[in-house]
């Protein structure tokens, strides 16, 4: 059941801290999370997640959010030769990016977290800042189709439309 899933969120910004609020108050187990300005996660702090390094949330979560702020920030995190959190995740995880990217990246992506056996779905949001604090974004997800299916209900604690668009990097 995804409600038991534990969640964590990197970048929590204008954006991801009030969409990993929503699902904290939908009753969603964010038990990590991270900024680089460590101070941005204080209102999740606050509300029981703990804050933790990327690879620290990698090595411990079901499913990972990322919303950050360019497609360079996702490749260094999620790629990176020192610290990308990809080979670091659970076989059987899941890696959702939020962030606005490009579709090579994210095929790129899901191609690499096949190889570790993580499962990677590209999801941009619209709404901007408002939308996430209503609750009230469309998520445009790109992946295998059982995948969007299964984090369906998690995009739906703040989203009020999921469109799957298609396959990796269709998002």
């Amino acid at each position: 059941m995804v409600e038991s899933l534990s969640i964590g969120w990197i970048g929590t910004g204008i954006m991801g801290n009030p969409m990993a609020g929503h699902l904290i108050s939908k009753g969603y187990k964010v038990t990590s999370v991270y900024n680089r300005t460590a101070s941005k996660s204080d209102s999740l702090v606050t509300r029981g997640a703990v804050f933790k390094s990327p690879i620290e949330i990698a090595k411990e979560c079901d499913v990972i959010f990322l919303m950050l702020g360019f497609p360079k920030d996702v490749e260094e995190l999620v790629l990176g030769k020192q610290e990308g959190i990809l080979k670091h995740m659970k076989k059987g995880a899941y890696l959702v990016d939020h962030t606005t990217s490009t579709p090579s990246l994210a095929e790129r992506i899901a191609v690499e977290a096949a190889e570790y056996g993580v499962r990677s779905v590209d999801a941009p949001v619209s709404g901007g800042d408002v939308g996430a604090r209503n609750g009230t974004l469309i998520t445009m997800a790109g992946g295998i189709s059982e995948d969007i299916e299964y984090l369906r209900p998690i995009f739906g604690a703040y989203s009020q439309a999921i469109e799957h668009m298609g396959g990796p990097g269709a998002g």
